[in-house]
């Protein structure tokens, strides 16, 4: 019996995933069609491929929790995702990376090796649907009414409550765009509150503003991008300005984990952490509008200096603060020694 439930939960995770798939393409309807464009899908197959799609996944959603369709549906499934999966590698190889619409606007971000493994997981999901059609064709009918309904209830409602966390998301990026564009200048006032947000590392851990000032130290925020030249030649530089001062340094790329660590590595990076944005969502809430640029972050969480946009104003800025502290450490033991002479 143990078996044939999880046979029922494959079936209902894989339709609750086509479903929101379809759903969100269908809600937007333009970014489908800029999606499957951006996809490099000829011109004139455009329009019937954005309606097409997510009219499939609709179906394939449906198909997987029926009993008798469920297996021909599985296959599609898989026959989907496999085509998915091929495009992003092609894309990938040729150096292309555009926004996976997968689950619609909300969810757009550049595809990756993380899209990959997304991918190979859903297609092992489906895979088990499959094996589930086969050796179980007859689940959900042999399984207790109430039961079989609940999980599926349960489905439904997990369904909900991931377009809405999609949906929040989605409006949080488009608040933080409207601030940006309506407050016009460039970076946070200096003695302002620094805006909080939490973001994956390479390792695909979370970490928050509050975790960096744990240590109880500065922490200066170097946004960067991969394909950037400048960034390169200032990451380079960073480990030698971290062993020289007493600040948390700290590497915001964008788009993939895997890209971003391996780009850390080609840097020489070392043990400097290397935060992960989806989009621009921490830029965005410091006002950065370019890379390489850095945010200073004094000790109590508020912004220290202006931003300091390219790699010659992020040099100035750590030497501006060496040199501070340097005064600062000079001027405390003057006053001890001449204490000690007062004595």
């Amino acid at each position: 019996m143990l078996i044939e439930y999880g046979v029922w939960v494959t079936r209902l995770a894989l339709a609750v995933v086509f479903g929101l798939s379809a759903w969100g393409k269908l809600a937007d309807r333009a970014g489908t069609r800029q999606a499957v464009g951006d996809f490099e899908v000829p011109v004139r197959w455009v329009p019937a491929v954005a309606w097409g799609l997510p009219v499939i996944e609709a179906a394939l959603a449906v198909g997987v929790v029926l009993p008798w369709t469920v297996a021909a549906a599985a296959i599609g499934a898989l026959l989907l995702l496999t085509a998915f999966t091929a495009a992003m590698v092609r894309l990938l190889r040729r150096g292309k990376r555009p926004a996976c619409s997968c689950f619609g606007a909300a969810s757009a971000t550049p595809i990756g090796a993380r899209s990959i493994v997304r991918n190979g997981a859903l297609m092992l999901l489906a895979a088990l649907v499959l094996w589930g059609a086969f050796d179980h064709p007859s689940v959900p009918a042999g399984l207790p009414a109430d039961t079989a309904t609940g999980l599926a209830l349960v489905a439904v409602l997990c369904g909900v409550l991931a377009w809405l966390v999609g949906q929040v998301g989605a409006l949080r990026r488009r608040l933080d765009e409207q601030a940006l564009s309506t407050l016009g200048a460039e970076g946070l006032p200096v003695g302002s509150v620094a805006p909080e947000f939490e973001l994956l590392d390479v390792a695909g851990d979370r970490t928050n503003l509050a975790d960096l000032l744990a240590a109880g130290r500065a922490v200066l925020l170097v946004f960067v991008h991969p394909g950037c030249e400048l960034c390169a030649a200032l990451a380079r530089e960073l480990p030698r300005w971290r062993a020289r001062t007493d600040l948390t340094i700290v590497v915001v790329g964008n788009g993939d984990a895997a890209e971003q660590a391996a780009w850390g590595v080609e840097q020489g990076l070392g043990d400097i952490p290397s935060l992960v944005q989806q989009g621009n969502e921490a830029a965005l809430r410091y006002r950065v509008r370019g890379t390489p640029s850095a945010v200073l972050i004094d000790a109590d969480g508020r912004v220290a200096a202006p931003v300091a946009r390219g790699a010659i104003a992020t040099r100035e800025l750590i030497l501006a603060r060496k040199s501070v502290r340097s005064q600062l450490s000079s001027r405390s033991n003057g006053q001890h020694a001449a204490a000690n002479g007062r004595s």
